[in-house]
């Protein structure tokens, strides 16, 4: 079994770091137009250049989304953005619309393209097609089974790289290609815009009862008709690697770069001690799925890879069971201190864990110095202050967390 990629969210430059400190093989980011996450940070040209040079350095591949869907008088701009994604060295450009895949198969032909999830393949047939007009990968609908994503594998051979989301929030709509947000606020979904109507509260109205409000499914926080669940595929990873899968991909442009390295972290351990063996993944698995479980996330289940997903209306309310305190930016030379950056409160005394590339382990706070000030502190709760405390055995890059105190749902 060849082990997949690892592909992670970076909709900013912190979760860009996140991704690339904890384990990414590759990360996929946007620039500020042409792409489905029109409010996530992006890159503009001199970000893009940087990011991808970022990601080269750590060794990683940076795929720059592409996948609008442009009309003909976005055309030129979007051959153009595609030429500065070249020029700045991504490995790849991620395309949903048949039309603009070829644009950049002849106007690009340096830039290798990925057909986005938004094409909705599903297929044998339609993965060949995309072959054929040069494309290198094709990411697979959401609503691809893993018995069918093992016998496309074996259909195609080698001839194209198939990519499957394995984690994060899900559309309620075939691939995401949702009119709902268009509908309902003006801001399409398939223009980068979507306002999420899906997780909005709904209930049902008989024609001639007007007023009287019948709830569709409930829970105690109200009616979410069209909610799906989150998807986790970690506990059949095994199955999903066996079955031929090039790359395993983290939903999360929008997400921060606490949850980005929390489960990049995560996926990076599972694929890791499954190539020891599958001995090694079965043992740590509940241990993965709690450490899922410490960044923010809504009821999960595995989507279509098994079959029929659970019924949506349940999966309202986000749920997190570790709260991101502070970032190591490095050592201070002065003091011999760590240096961090505060994200929210914790107190001196108090057990936080360490979030490392090489694991997690609990460590006590000692008392917190204020850099600006010098004054020492028992806590301090403004985030963006820089703080020196002693931390032994860190590095730039990694995280502390601890017990969430404003209970989110």
């Amino acid at each position: 079994m060849k082990k997949p990629e690892l592909l992670c969210p970076a909709g900013s430059r912190e979760s860009l770091e996140a991704a690339l400190h904890f384990g990414a093989d590759a990360v996929y980011g946007g620039m500020k137009r042409y792409g489905l996450r029109a409010f996530a940070g992006n890159f503009d040209t001199e970000g893009l250049r940087d990011a991808v040079r970022r990601t080269h350095e750590a060794g990683a591949r940076f795929y720059v989304t592409m996948n609008i869907y442009p009309f003909d008088d976005e055309l030129e701009g979007f051959a153009a953005a595609a030429r500065e994604a070249e020029a700045a060295g991504a490995d790849a450009a991620i395309v949903s619309d048949p039309g603009a895949i070829r644009l950049l198969r002849r106007e690009v032909p340096g830039l290798a393209v990925h057909v986005s999830t938004q094409a909705n393949t599903v297929n044998t047939p339609a993965a060949e097609m995309y072959r054929e007009m040069g494309c290198e990968r094709v990411i697979l609908a959401r609503e691809v089974s893993l018995e069918r994503i093992r016998a496309m594998r074996k259909k195609l051979g080698d001839s194209i790289q198939l990519e499957t989301f394995v984690h994060g929030a899900s559309c309620m709509a075939y691939s995401g290609r949702c009119m709902l947000s268009a509908y309902l606020t003006g801001r399409s979904g398939n223009r980068g815009e979507c306002a999420q109507p899906c997780r909005w509260q709904y209930a049902v109205m008989e024609e001639k009862r007007p007023g009287e409000y019948f709830p569709v499914a409930e829970d105690e926080r109200g009616t979410y008709l069209f909610s799906a669940r989150d998807l986790c595929l970690m506990p059949i990873l095994p199955e999903l690697c066996e079955a031929g899968v090039s790359s395993l991909k983290i939903e999360g442009r929008m997400k921060g770069e606490y949850y980005v390295a929390v489960v990049t972290g995560a996926y990076r351990r599972a694929l890791d001690l499954l190539a020891e063996s599958r001995e090694a993944f079965d043992s740590a698995l509940p241990e993965l799925m709690r450490e899922l479980r410490s960044a923010s996330h809504r009821d999960s289940d595995t989507g279509f890879l098994l079959g029929q997903p659970e019924v949506p209306g349940e999966a309202e309310g986000f749920h997190q069971e570790r709260e991101y305190t502070a970032r190591v930016l490095g050592r201070d030379e002065k003091t011999g201190k760590t240096r961090l950056e505060l994200k929210n409160r914790f107190f001196a005394g108090e057990t936080l864990e360490l979030m490392t590339r090489n694991g997690i382990r609990e460590v006590t706070a000692s008392a917190l110095i204020r850099e600006k000030t010098g004054e020492e502190l028992e806590t301090l709760g403004i985030a963006g202050e820089t703080i020196l405390m002693d931390l032994p055995s860190c590095e730039a890059g990694d995280l502390l967390r601890g017990p969430v105190r404003n209970h989110r749902k």
